[in-house]
């Protein structure tokens, strides 16, 4: 599966690579997210609970931040592990450059599933990463830009 696709943030390119690199905002963006712990400052450790279709499992996993520029670009590298739903392995570039008074983040994304998420079919599994990364983005955004009340970064 491959993805990309580009967001504006009304924040700061500082202020919004900040938040991309800050485990509790990350946690409370990322559709699903029970935990989400930095183990280093390149590596986090993740439990997500999805549901794709039919199929609900809990997926753990890791996640290594690499290629990092900061506050430009980095790219994320990961696994999880789903049980017998299966599991996830790949990685995204993300980029972020200013845009006026905000900030423009673009990322692609390649990524490859097994098990029993990926009988589902392609276009479950690709309109399924779509809407997580739609909410994920809604929600960071919400998260940095501070227009959710009490959860500024």
């Amino acid at each position: 599966m491959n993805m990309n696709g580009t967001h504006l943030i009304p924040a700061p390119r500082e202020k919004v690579w900040a938040a991309l690199n800050d485990p509790d905002v990350l946690r409370r963006a990322i559709p699903g997210c029970q935990e989400l712990e930095m183990e280093s400052s390149t590596e986090l450790s993740a439990t997500v609970g999805l549901k794709i279709g039919p199929v609900k499992a809990t997926f753990r996993g890791d996640v290594m931040l690499q290629d990092l520029n900061p506050p430009t670009s980095y790219r994320i590298e990961g696994e999880g592990k789903g049980g017998i739903a299966g599991f996830a392995k790949g990685g995204a570039d993300v980029r972020l450059t200013d845009d006026g008074e905000g900030t423009r983040l673009d990322y692609e994304v390649d990524a490859k599933v097994g098990g029993k998420i990926a009988q589902l079919g392609g276009r479950l599994i690709d309109s399924t990463a779509k809407k997580l990364a739609g909410e994920f983005f809604d929600n960071f955004s919400d998260i940095v830009s501070g227009e959710r009340p009490g959860t500024e970064a």
